[in-house]
Formats: C-alpha cells, structure tokens, sequence
C-alpha cells in the first residue's frame, strides 16, 4: 500500500521537528521573574522572609539547599500565601506560623557552613521570585529593619547585599 503523503512533505515535516527539538533542548525554559525574595531577623533574631512582588503575583516561597546529589535541591521550608500576594511587599515569620500563611513544610533545622536559598512561586508556574542565597553566618550578621537580598545591577551582574527595608521596598524591583 502507497503513502499518499509525498516525500518531499515528509522531509520537511521531519526537518521541522528536529529543528523544533534541536531549539527546545539549547533554549532554557524558566518561569519569568516579577518579585524579589529577601530575608531579614526579627528584634530576637529569628528569620523573616521578606517578598517584594513588582507586578503580578506570588503565591507562597520555598527554602531549600542544595544536595550533594548533582543537580538536587532539598526542600526545608515551604509556605503558601492564604491569598496570592499581589504588587507590594509582603513579610512572615519562617520559623513559626504566620498570619496569613500556611506551612505546608515546617522549617527544618538550619545548620551551618550550609547555603540556602528562598524563593517565590506561583502555582501554576506563571511567575517566580528572584532568589536569595544565605547561610547562618550571613543570618547572623542581620539586623532587624535590614534586608539581604540578591541586587541584579543594570548589566546583570548578581550580588547578594543587605539594605534598611525601605530602600528594599524602593529598589528591588528595579531590574526585575
């Protein structure tokens, strides 16, 4: 029995898929970034995550580290926002319930010479956070009313800093 498809359409249907493959696995697919994630202490130092959403929405944060596993993260703190968190800047306790947030993985034991990371999300992968890397030494040296986050400058180079939340507020959003 004949194919009544013609080969030359049947080359270029393959041609069209290998290209389409070849573009899907050398282009990265990521979640476009519309907030910046930020930690900070309270007046007795326990840690605070701290969400600047620039434009649409964040629906909760996770922390996580690092495995030694090549290319696995370990989740040890995950919170959903009761509603999503709209343009503006949010702030919960990580290390205890929080008004307006669930847990929906009690923070873990942090330990040190470990670094972590927070970042924010949406369900249904619509947005993300820029995330900020941190270990318990960095933890230490905050202060309440300070921020540390990760700044991308104009270029795009990344540097974690910390700066008083107002100037958080004002900038952070900048060069998302």
């Amino acid at each position: 029995m004949w194919s009544t498809t013609s080969r030359p359409v049947f080359r270029h249907a393959i041609g069209a898929v290998a290209a389409v493959m070849a573009l899907a696995t050398t282009s990265g697919c990521t979640v476009p970034i519309d907030a910046v994630a930020g930690i900070s202490v309270t007046a007795d130092g326990h840690l605070l995550g701290v969400m600047m959403v620039c434009g649409h929405h964040i629906d909760g944060a996770t922390l996580y580290m690092h495995s030694a596993e090549v290319n696995k993260t370990v989740t040890v703190g995950s919170w959903t926002a009761d509603r999503p968190l709209t343009a503006g800047l949010a702030i919960w306790s990580l290390e205890s319930p929080a008004a307006g947030w669930t847990a929906t993985r009690h923070l873990t034991p942090l330990t040190a010479k470990t670094t972590y990371a927070l970042y924010g999300w949406t369900t249904d992968n619509s947005w993300s956070s820029g995330n900020v890397s941190f270990t318990l030494a960095d933890r230490d040296r905050l202060t309440p009313g300070n921020v540390r986050y990760d700044n991308i400058s104009g270029e795009g180079d990344k540097s974690e800093i910390t700066v008083p939340l107002a100037d958080f507020e004002a900038r952070a959003c900048q060069n998302t």
